[in-house]
């Protein structure tokens, strides 16, 4: 019986969990929640009704799994814990620093409902955070570097186009390339935040809005951009249109350390990907936990997880002995 997935949130997040739904053969969409008018979002995919969000605990008991696809500056912070009294969830949050509250949050929700909610599943956090765990555990003797970019930030992005006179916006994070050199180098660089990496924002302000006080709330955000040297370029909408449509991403997670009886050895772990769709790639990681979800959720467990806490083999399709004979 295939699990029955419904998506909260329609934008590209939303499509992108729709499109890995297409290629889960386990997974099937039973329908999409939005908080617009039902009427003006069309799917790719026929004959999945799109519901009112106001209807959505109606849907409790025909949907396993609820990927919610908003934004972590304001929607998740609220959604999350709001739909796993009723429902399985999953979402995306990614504010680092504050994903311990969050955690709480939901972790009382989901056992007050006797439900499942994963959190912040996506690359990072999500896989990269497996990557910093496993390469600790093997390489205690060292140091974690990790870098973002060159790409898109959706959150980053997200939380620029929530300030008051902003129409649209996208933010790009940049690795600083010497401090990129140093950690492959192995001599374990000290970095602050500000030393390894750069942001671009490029934004279209609504018309009269306060540039100045626009600039001002985005290189101040906490969380987001005070750590950084943030560039604000304000545009038209046709020139982010034109030259800011790529939704590319890419990363990199180091671990630098040693081994011997007297640190004789040096040895770099490094994880990188490069992605041509950040929000389709992320949703593809959103729908792996959703299986996860559905799993831990038969098993009669509640409460937050995290990717930490997930078994590698629930988030596959495919059986334990297909893992053991192909993929161990």
């Amino acid at each position: 019986m295939k699990t029955r997935i419904g998506i909260f949130g329609y934008g590209n997040l939303g499509r992108g969990v729709e499109s890995a739904v297409k290629h889960s053969s386990d997974l099937e969409l039973a329908a999409v929640f939005t908080r617009r008018d039902p009427s003006t979002v069309k799917l790719r995919t026929e004959g999945v009704p799109v519901i009112s969000a106001d209807q959505l605990k109606d849907w409790k008991d025909r949907i396993d799994v609820l990927i919610l696809c908003g934004g972590s500056a304001t929607d998740l912070p609220e959604q999350t814990p709001a739909c796993v009294k009723d429902f399985n969830v999953i979402d995306s949050f990614d504010t680092h620093a504050r994903i311990p509250e969050h955690f709480a949050n939901v972790d009382a929700a989901a056992k007050n409902g006797k439900h499942v909610g994963i959190i912040s599943v996506g690359w990072d956090p999500g896989l990269f955070s497996l990557a910093r765990v496993y390469s600790n555990a093997v390489l205690p003797s060292g140091k974690d570097y990790t870098f973002w970019g060159k790409g898109l930030s959706q959150g980053h992005s997200d939380a620029i186009r929530r300030i008051a006179g902003v129409k649209d916006a996208r933010q790009y994070t940049i690795p600083v390339q010497e401090a990129l050199d140093a950690v492959r180098s192995g001599s374990q660089p000290e970095l602050s935040t500000r030393q390894k990496h750069t942001r671009e924002a490029w934004v279209v302000a609504e018309d009269n809005a306060d540039l100045s006080r626009i600039e001002h709330e985005i290189v101040t955000m906490k969380n987001y951009f005070d750590e950084y040297d943030t560039t604000v370029h304000f545009i038209s909408e046709e020139e982010l249109k034109q030259n800011h449509g790529s939704m590319g991403h890419a990363g990199f997670v180091f671990r630098s350390g040693t081994t011997g009886m007297n640190d004789e050895y040096s040895d770099i772990i490094e994880f990188s990907l490069k992605l041509d769709s950040n929000p389709e790639f992320t949703s593809s990681v959103l729908a792996a936990y959703a299986r996860a979800a559905k799993r831990l959720y038969d098993e009669g467990r509640c409460g937050a997880f995290t990717v930490l806490d997930i078994p590698p083999a629930y988030l596959c399709e495919q059986s334990g002995d297909f893992l053991r004979g192909h993929l161990l």
